[in-house]
């Protein structure tokens, strides 16, 4: 009888602790009714976006992209070196990925993504191309699932705004990063009403700030040379 006591007692006990996480989590977020592409969860004033499925991989991979986009301009912007470790979280298709291997070539590419078809594919790419320096990793919604200390550039290419726990990834990818390491925000212009994405697929630079910095983090600058995307650069407090 005391046996199944203690064990009533561990159970309860545990579940009172994960409760309290699940109350700690939900503390930094609020849930109301909103935009038809929302999902009703908001934090600091803003409606989170529902995640672009996999489905939608051929919009990623679109030949206008370039054009629209002025991807190797972004790249650019990113200074990689050949021995970078870079993170790119919401890897997708691995649009990015596969631009950035090259350049990266004595470095590590990590591809990031909480859906599986999105790895599978670019495991398959990875495969066929023989490409060596490139890893999927299978993040969740609250983790990147990324080695401790390791990252030197966070890339993350409109997503950020579709993370269903912001807080948990920010502290997530802040643990990945180097002491001097950078993460770089992409996120179309939502001060630009001309940019023609949903708005809740857009942020403006004083939201992202804000969220940003409530992580830990401080804007060292907002390079103002894409078509229709900020490219936020933060570094650790």
């Amino acid at each position: 009888m005391k046996l199944i006591k203690y064990v009533i007692i561990a159970t309860m006990v545990f579940c009172c602790v994960l409760q309290s996480s699940a109350q700690d989590s939900n503390s930094n977020y609020t849930f109301k009714q909103g935009d038809p592409n929302g999902i009703g969860k908001w934090f600091m004033g803003r409606e989170i976006a529902y995640v672009m499925g996999y489905q939608g991989m051929g919009w990623l991979e679109r030949s206008e992209r370039e054009e629209e986009e002025k991807t190797m301009k972004l790249l650019s912007n990113l200074n990689i070196s050949a021995t970078d470790t870079i993170a790119d979280i919401g890897a997708g298709s691995g649009y990015h990925v596969f631009k950035m291997a090259p350049i990266a070539k004595n470095g590590f590419i990590y591809a990031v993504d909480i859906q599986p078809e999105m790895l599978v594919t670019i495991d398959y790419r990875k495969a066929s191309e023989d490409i060596k320096n490139v890893q999927t990793v299978q993040g969740s919604e609250s983790s990147a699932n990324l080695p401790e200390n390791t990252i030197d550039k966070v890339l993350m290419v409109d997503v950020y705004h579709e993370f269903n726990f912001p807080v948990e990834m920010i502290a997530s990818i802040k643990k990945a990063l180097k002491n001097d390491g950078k993460l770089y925000l992409i996120e179309y212009r939502g001060e630009d009403p001309t940019v023609p994405i949903k708005r809740l697929h857009k942020m403006t630079e004083k939201q992202a700030v804000k969220e940003l910095e409530a992580g830990g983090f401080v804007l060292e600058e907002n390079i103002d040379n894409l078509p229709w995307q900020h490219c936020m650069v933060f570094i650790k407090k």
